[in-house]
């Protein structure tokens, strides 16, 4: 740290002008990200996304179908609407109602639009088809490019309104911990800086990869976050060593002492990020990637281009003081951490007793993958196809597709047979409605009768056609009608089970159900390793950091349990429906991102608050001093860091996507536990109990080493 505090203090100049060439290069791209992003990012590569291109490449199914739906629109109506979609010469066949009674029901029909793998840009293609339809009452394009396409504006029209509250917010946090204007409004740059920056990296590595819609509210929820964190650090030690140093000296300290907390923290979040890569599902994959580049941005800007420009801004720095910082502050939170250390035992009992009564609803806690009820209900595409599934009772069966292979074809005696055979076992089992086949579609029962039939040229030709319905070489397809919803957990044990049956023609299985199963078994398979690496990682980063064995066993203790009273909290508002809040199931993946994301976060005020504490044993080696001094020297800096990181994440409780609502308040609510049960009440409770030895090593270079009977000082 000492070389990159000498590099920055003689190249203050370089650095800045270095930055505002990054900073314009990469807005240039930045601008251009929201267009770049589409889906929920719920897709992995699995039997599901293989059987579904077999379905479309070899069998001629659409590989995208959208919804025109009709309510109380006359036919005349509906025939001139299709016709006009069908002159766009965008779409591969179109089912029309007027053709199709089955689609159908009263006052309300819908037309299917089938696209074929050529189809791109989905978004340009639901544009020009609302464009068709206009303003007609009654007439609704859905599906799901109509879906993540309103998915993808509501981000958008999210952040702005999360912006719109948090940030003026923020800068009013700033003004009460500094008292200027000048010192309030860097942070905020460093934010802006730091997340413009990243959405230019996206933007070039979205050619490569691709995006999901919800990186447009998660990455400026954590960059802003994470930059105005780091940066009230670093500009509240600042200003500790300017009292009695140069503006230089005062920089180069900061840089070696807050600097380093930084850099330690920026590690924590890094790794909470990347650890989410293990799980092979696109969301995660794009918010580990995206993550840890504005975590990357945010750290470099805040050791680099914050202490630069605090050399270029000189005592300008508290220019415009609109606010007269209580001086005394440091001393009545000295004398509540005097309070806490007198009743140790107390207070942590209370506090954890608050935190295992907040866990009791994760016991309650139900997990969905979010689909259509992540757009708001005001949305006409989602209120279309609630119509519809509702109308044509479409909820209440699924559809899964199994591809079969067999050497030789299908098309002998010995293939038909084992057809047959394949199917008289699925319509055995007691889930499954319907299953169509060759004979089934035909009507012909048994194999014999169909070899006769082959046998006559009339019914040859129109048989043959048939057959290439169901059957491409050594493939065969049957569409299988499951009696359960395909988000229900009977379907996914049903696709489960059919998936590993050993047979002779290596089953693979697509379809709604195919699609959670995986999604939910690759999550659940790997969130093991994830935590692993968390935890394992952070513990060795803060056994490095303080030379402590039990400081980091606590903090990981205390992170997992406030994690678990968080996710609590959550289930009791959204799940239950309280607060104003329709009662809703949790997001799929709301518990491994909040964790992975708050776990990282919170070790923040961790570091900020033991490296001081640290500092103050270093010099004193009096254990309830170093608590003291180290809680009362940056309980305001924490307190102001966890408000603003409150503020900027907790405003998407006001945005209307769903699982984006939930990750904002999960962020708020785990940053709120952390900043003041546990921060506050739990870890100096627990220094006091722990005494000298929360700083023994057993092995390494640590401040002190044990004979178990007594410590000393390690020179």
């Amino acid at each position: 740290m000492r070389t990159l505090a000498n590099f920055i203090t003689r190249a203050h100049k370089t650095i800045i002008i270095a930055w505002l060439v990054i900073f314009a290069a990469m807005a240039v791209f930045a601008i251009r990200l929201p267009s770049m992003l589409e889906g929920d990012g719920f897709r992995m590569d699995g039997d599901h996304a293989e059987v579904m291109d077999i379905v479309s490449d070899k069998f001629d199914m659409p590989a995208e179908t959208m919804f025109v739906v009709f309510n109380d629109v006359p036919n005349s109506k509906i025939e001139t609407t299709l016709k006009q979609i069908e002159k766009l010469k965008l779409t591969s066949t179109i089912e029309s109602p007027l053709e199709d009674d089955s689609l159908q029901s009263g006052n309300v029909a819908y037309a299917m639009l089938h696209f074929d793998g050529d189809a791109e840009n989905m978004s340009e293609v639901v544009t020009d088809i609302r464009k068709v339809i206009g303003d007609e009452k009654g007439i609704t394009l859905t599906g799901s490019s109509a879906i993540s396409k309103d998915i993808n504006e509501a981000s958008q029209r999210d952040l702005i309104t999360a912006e719109a509250i948090g940030l003026p917010i923020a800068i009013l946090v700033l003004l009460f911990a500094f008292g200027t204007v000048v010192a309030s409004l860097v942070p905020l740059m460093i934010g802006i800086v730091t997340v413009v920056s990243s959405f230019g990296i996206l933007t070039i590595l979205g050619g490569q990869i691709d995006l999901s819609i919800f990186i447009l509210n998660i990455i400026p929820m954590l960059g802003l976050a994470l930059s105005i964190d780091f940066s009230l650090l670093f500009i509240s030690r600042y200003r500790e060593e300017r009292v009695h140093s140069s503006i230089v000296d005062a920089v180069h300290m900061t840089v070696r002492t807050a600097g380093r907390s930084v850099i330690f923290s920026a590690f924590c979040v890094f790794i909470g990020l990347g650890a989410m890569l293990f799980i092979q599902v696109d969301l995660f994959q794009n918010i580990a990637i995206g993550g840890m580049i504005v975590v990357s941005m945010a750290v470099l800007s805040s050791i680099t281009l914050l202490p630069a420009v605090l050399i270029a801004l000189g005592d300008r720095l508290d220019k415009w003081r609109i606010l007269k910082v209580n001086e005394n502050g440091a001393n009545r939170w000295r004398k509540f951490a005097n309070q806490v250390i007198k009743r140790p035992v107390m207070i942590t009992i209370l506090a954890t007793v608050l935190l295992l009564v907040a866990m009791i609803p994760v016991k309650n806690i139900e997990l969905t993958i979010p689909q259509i009820d992540s757009l708001p209900e005001s949305y006409d595409s989602r209120e279309a196809f609630e119509l519809m599934e509702d109308t044509f009772n479409l909820t209440d069966t699924s559809t899964v597709y199994v591809i079969a292979d067999r050497k030789g074809g299908w098309e002998d005696e010995d293939g038909l047979q084992a057809m047959k055979d394949l199917e008289e076992a699925l319509t055995d089992d007691s889930l499954v409605d319907k299953v169509t086949t060759i004979f089934t579609a035909s009507e012909i029962p048994t194999v014999d009768q169909w070899n006769q039939a082959m046998m006559v040229p009339e019914m040859e030709a129109n048989l043959a056609p048939l057959l290439e319905t169901f059957v491409q070489n050594e493939k065969l397809m049957i569409p299988v009608t499951l009696a359960a919803e395909g988000s229900s957990d009977i379907a996914q044990d049903w696709v489960r089970d059919w998936s590993e049956k050993k047979t002779d023609w290596n089953l693979k299985i697509g379809g709604q159900p195919k699609f959670n199963q995986e999604i939910f078994d690759e999550i659940w398979d790997k969130i093991g390793i994830v935590l692993a690496v968390i935890i394992v990682s952070t513990f060795f980063i803060l056994m490095i950091a303080f030379r402590s064995l039990l400081i980091p066993i606590k903090a990981i203790l205390m992170n997992v349990i406030g994690l678990a009273a968080t996710f609590g909290i959550l289930v009791y508002i959204f799940q239950y429906g309280h607060f104003g809040i329709p009662a809703s199931t949790i997001a799929l993946i709301i518990p491994v991102l909040v964790f992975s994301l708050v776990f990282g976060l919170s070790m923040d005020y961790e570091v900020f608050l033991i490296s001081r504490m640290q500092e103050e044993y270093a010099n004193s080696f009096n254990n309830d001093k170093a608590t003291v001094e180290g809680l009362a020297t940056t309980s305001k800096v924490i307190t102001s860091a966890a408000l603003i990181m409150i503020v900027l994440t907790g405003a998407f409780a006001f945005t209307d996507v769903l699982p984006v609502k939930q990750i904002g308040v999960g962020i708020a609510i785990a940053v709120a536990i952390d900043a003041t049960i546990i921060r506050l009440l739990l870890v100096p409770s627990l220094m006091k109990l722990f005494g000298k030895w929360n700083w023994w090593l057993p092995f390494g270079k640590g401040l002190y080493r044990s004979d178990n009977r007594r410590f000393e000082r390690k020179d």
